[in-house]
């Protein structure tokens, strides 16, 4: 362990500068504005891998964007480690809410990180926690102790539901063959009381589009009498949940997983303060689905949220129109046993039928995924627990967590791979939203975890 806290400082101006220069680089995914970018990402990707030791290092070719493969096969007879990042980001809006641009990375102290913070779209989802895998993956070959094997894939379509990710794992499965898949893209309680997330929410992701005249209409010769798409829009989407916050969509619920009094108590232990968490967010009071707490709701419960709604006249001033259409995207976070393509049937058979003939509605399926849950007994958790348990000296907590990793489920099916999500993230690190940041302990200290990682996973595996 000293030997790697030497190493991670004698280096860390060092890695705090290369991971400044990799979130510089715009890689939004969504927004084909920013293509040549998002290759540009992946091509210094490619280069880091390379840099840091990696026998073969590809730019494999897909439907979208490249996924970038390496791997350091050092023994047939030793297990292997697949590692998965990403490299695209969320699009950065509303630009006007950043304190500093985006992709203008900067340092700044804060509260929760008074040893400083990398503000940047990006620097903690998750080019920060994907970065930290290249750095401690260096820091064993330079020291010559890597005691097993190494592959990479790192994708550019996770902000998008990673669809090409899906096409490639089917095409190379002999190829990503592994014993464990391990990915930071997650969170951990603090920075003293580590923790490994074992289950992750599916997503089903819908845009809506309500119509109703051929074109926008003056709203004092046609209002009262015609539809107006934006009013109905709203009552359609408020009537998906009732006085109790629970989803009306019929068979929404349905093979929901329940769990017993006994696991919520466990769930329970788990350090917490309401009134923390209301204050970090500024808000007089929690809300959602009746009779589960706040823990609760944000990890075990399916969720129905409106991520955006548009229409009609939105410039300065006043236009009094009656919008001919009205638009909103839709994501719904699933809990295990609900199966995502089922889901978003579900929701489109319910909206459509809840439309008044005065309108037309139109759903289109965006994408999604299915939920995931690891069990604690596997070594790749144990090895996990003994690599945080050394590096913090403190025994991390299992938690749920509350996202979503899509492509986590396809690995178990295609790769029939365990997943270990060693995340170094907090929840107050503003992972989508303006001023996202990274910890400089939490980069730092990912470093230094993930080679015990390693250590203990061929350990264990030797043990079997």
């Amino acid at each position: 362990m000293e030997n790697i806290k030497q190493y991670v400082q004698e280096n860390k101006e060092r890695f705090i500068k290369e991971l400044i220069e990799l979130l510089k680089m715009p890689s939004v995914s969504a927004d084909s504005a920013y293509a040549q970018d998002v290759i540009n990402t992946a091509e210094a990707v490619k280069t880091s891998l390379e840099k840091a030791g990696c026998d073969v290092v590809e730019m494999c070719e897909t439907p979208g964007y490249p996924i970038v493969y390496g791997h350091k096969m050092i023994d047939p007879s030793l297990p292997t480690v697949l590692v998965y990042g990403h490299y695209d980001v969320q699009p950065a809006d509303p630009i006007e809410l950043w304190d500093s641009p985006p992709f203008e990375p900067v340092i700044k102290t804060t509260e929760i990180h008074p040893e400083g913070a990398i503000f940047a779209r990006g620097a903690c989802d998750d080019k920060g926690q994907m970065y930290m895998h290249v750095k401690a993956f260096e820091y064993m070959i330079a020291n010559n102790n890597l005691p097993c094997n190494v592959k990479f894939m790192i994708e550019g379509e996770e902000e998008v539901g990673s669809k090409s990710l899906g096409w490639f794992v089917e095409r190379n499965q002999e190829k990503l063959s592994c014993d464990v898949i391990l990915i930071s893209d997650t969170g951990m309680i603090s920075n003293t009381q580590p923790s490994i997330t074992t289950g992750l929410r599916g997503l089903s992701y819908v845009e809506v589009e309500v119509t109703g005249p051929n074109r926008d209409l003056h709203s004092g010769l046609y209002g009262g009498a015609v539809a107006n798409p934006i009013n109905v829009l709203t009552k359609m989407i408020a009537s998906l949940h009732d006085e109790n916050n629970h989803i009306t969509i019929p068979g929404f619920y349905d093979g929901v997983e329940e769990l017993s009094l006994e696991e919520r108590a466990e769930m329970a232990k788990r350090p917490y303060s309401e009134d923390d968490y209301k204050k970090a967010l500024n808000i007089a009071d929690t809300y959602g689905e009746a009779g589960y707490t706040t823990n609760e709701r944000n990890s075990i419960r399916p969720t129905l949220d409106v991520n955006g709604i548009w229409g009609g006249y939105t410039g300065e001033g006043a236009k009094t129109v009656i919008a001919s259409k009205a638009f909103a995207k839709i994501s719904m976070r699933l809990v295990p046993n609900q199966e995502w393509e089922n889901i978003t049937e579900l929701f489109k058979k319910h909206f459509e039928s809840i439309a008044p003939s005065a309108v037309t509605v139109k759903v289109t399926p965006h994408h999604g995924g299915q939920g995931y849950v690891t069990p604690i007994d596997s070594i790749g958790y144990q090895a996990a627990s003994k690599a945080y348990s050394e590096a913090f000296g403190k025994t991390p907590i299992p938690v749920r967590s509350g996202g979503s990793i899509p492509i986590v489920a396809l690995f178990e099916k295609e790769l029939k791979s365990k997943t270990i999500m060693m995340g170094f993230g907090l929840d107050s690190d503003a992972i989508h939203s303006p001023n996202e940041h990274y910890g400089i302990f939490n980069y730092m200290k990912g470093i230094e975890t993930i080679p015990l990682f390693y250590k203990y996973f061929t350990e264990l595996h030797k043990n079997q």
